[in-house]
């Protein structure tokens, strides 16, 4: 019932909103209702018996998503607010949360028709991975794995100049990561610098990010469209991280944790091709130093019967180092449907992960969406060392 009153009462939100807007305002918004159910491993080693994670086998979801803008000639305001309410439940019971925040907002300032200045909350994310996204310091998984996910954005001033030759220089000072961010945030009271430069058939950026007491990140990425239907792509990163567990291959020694790591390298190398059908496929090849090697992932599994606590909470963001994924997707042009096969491979650890999502349109403001996720492997991978398989299925009304 909770529910279906938190639906009516956002409808009716939306409805009035609609009619106050002026001419220089305007706003969207989508509603989503969905639910999920997850089958955990009984005999994972990270969670065993879920006592560790907690993590809900079944969870129900009302959300509203919302885009406002309003401008004149020099300003510009923009906002997404998000409001949900869940219901998720386990063996030890259920619980409700509710929240309202704002993903996104920005207030900018057209200075010149070269220099704009702003201040907000923005997704720093950039280039065109799809599996992780190695040149963006704040979003390695970019959430393009999962077409439901949504991105909050970190606070930040920016100020950006665009040059007569295809080329922009972005200097931000990020303030904190947005909507409940931490107090050891990494990233508080860091700068970067990004410049980005364009031609007719392919792009470049280089990026660099300084917080206090900790090494600097940089990062590249770059791409080029060879011809109509084959874009090719890829993305480098040299940077830390915090936290570390290490997990030595030899067995009778244990976990050790480092507050920062040594410098190491992540990279990305993709290629997307365009069939004459509009449907598409990519692949893509992640490396990444900061994941254990083989002999280290397998230690990693084997100490975490002993001590699964920390080996879940302080795991790497990825446990292996060499990744493969496959995307095969239909026409984005399509109105009526649209789908996505998702396959990623461990090269590592030798478990696979299967996607799939569907959406179709009953009509021009409501569609049926569901998504499904099939993990292969044993509980001594990384992909199936917490789950089998997760199914999520629901509607979406798009406003106005």
């Amino acid at each position: 019932m909770r529910l279906v009153v938190f639906f009516l009462c956002t409808y009716a939100t939306l409805a009035s909103a609609g009619e106050s807007v002026g001419k220089s305002a305007s706003w969207n918004g989508t509603l989503y209702g969905y639910s999920n159910h997850t089958s955990l491993r009984n005999d994972s080693l990270l969670n065993p018996g879920n006592t560790i994670a907690r993590m809900p086998q079944r969870s129900d979801h009302l959300e509203a998503r919302l885009n406002i803008k309003a401008e004149n000639q020099s300003l510009r305001f923009t906002a997404r607010p998000i409001v949900t309410l869940r219901e998720e439940r386990n063996a030890y019971g259920a619980t409700a949360q509710q929240e309202a925040y704002l993903s996104q907002w920005q207030l900018r300032l057209k200075a010149s028709d070269y220099v704009n200045l702003s201040a907000g909350r923005e997704v720093l994310n950039w280039g065109a991975a799809q599996f992780r996204s190695p040149s963006s310091p704040f979003y390695f998984n970019n959430g393009r794995s999962n077409p439901m996910s949504e991105l909050s954005g970190m606070d930040i001033l920016k100020a950006s100049l665009t040059t007569d030759d295809m080329g922009s220089l972005y200097l931000v000072k990020v303030l904190d990561s947005g909507y409940a961010s931490q107090a050891q945030d990494p990233w508080r009271n860091s700068w970067l610098l990004k410049y980005d430069q364009y031609g007719d058939d392919w792009a470049a950026g280089l990026v660099g990010l300084k917080a206090a007491n900790r090494a600097a990140f940089y990062s590249m990425q770059g791409q080029y469209t060879v011809n109509d239907g084959m874009l090719i792509y890829g993305e480098l990163a040299s940077s830390t991280q915090t936290a570390v567990l290490n997990s030595p291959a030899d067995i009778t020694l244990p976990y050790s944790i480092t507050p920062e790591s040594a410098r190491k390298s992540t990279g990305l190398l993709g290629w997307a091709y365009t069939l004459q059908n509009g449907q598409s496929i990519i692949g893509e090849y992640l490396h990444d130093e900061n994941g254990y090697n083989r002999a280290e992932q397998r230690a990693y599994f084997q100490r975490a019967s002993a001590q699964p606590g920390i080996a879940l909470g302080l795991a790497p963001r990825l446990l292996g180092r060499d990744y493969l994924h496959l995307v095969w997707q239909s026409n984005l042009m399509e109105s009526e449907e649209y789908w996505r096969w998702m396959l990623t491979h461990g090269i590592t650890s030798g478990d696979n992960e299967l996607a799939g999502y569907g959406e179709y349109s009953l009509n021009p403001h409501l569609s049926a969406f569901m998504l499904g996720v099939l993990t292969m492997g044993s509980s001594r991978q990384e992909f199936s060392a917490l789950q089998h398989n997760s199914i999520t299925a629901g509607l979406k009304i798009v406003f106005p």
